[in-house]
């Protein structure tokens, strides 16, 4: 009897130790990801940098740099598809979202690349591979 307040109490205290409920309560998810929990972002293409994928697979998994419009931050991203990274130049407004890891992570054999591009110049980079659309010229 009368032992609510300290089971409360306790309780309270004890929350903290589960580190997925401190990670929530203080936001960190959101402080650390580049995107602010953003499904999608906006950022300029700075440069093509090539990845070496991880054991057993070998190969030169093609990626871009970019800066973010709305903080600045630098991320890179994975351009999909075969011959996509030709039709993404410097300078280039890409949209980039997240690759699909878990926990928002990277996903397969590419150590560090968390995001993957959409589109390009506001024209989607699938269509452009398929040949379906052309990229614009600005």
């Amino acid at each position: 009897m009368y032992a609510a307040r300290k089971l409360m109490s306790e309780h309270k205290k004890y929350r903290w130790s589960d580190i997925n409920y401190s990670r929530r309560a203080l936001n960190l998810d959101v402080k650390a990801d580049p995107l602010a929990g953003a499904p999608r972002a906006r950022g300029i293409a700075l440069e093509k940098v090539g990845i070496e994928a991880k054991q057993p697979n070998s190969g030169i998994r093609k990626c871009i740099r970019l800066q973010l419009i709305k903080n600045g931050k630098q991320v890179t991203a994975f351009c999909p598809l075969d011959g996509a990274i030709n039709f993404i130049d410097e300078h280039d407004e890409v949209v980039v979202e997240g690759i699909g890891g878990r926990m928002g992570g990277a996903m397969g054999d590419i150590p560090g690349v968390r995001w993957k591009v959409v589109s390009v110049n506001n024209v989607d980079l699938r269509q452009m591979v398929l040949g379906k659309k052309e990229k614009p010229v600005r």
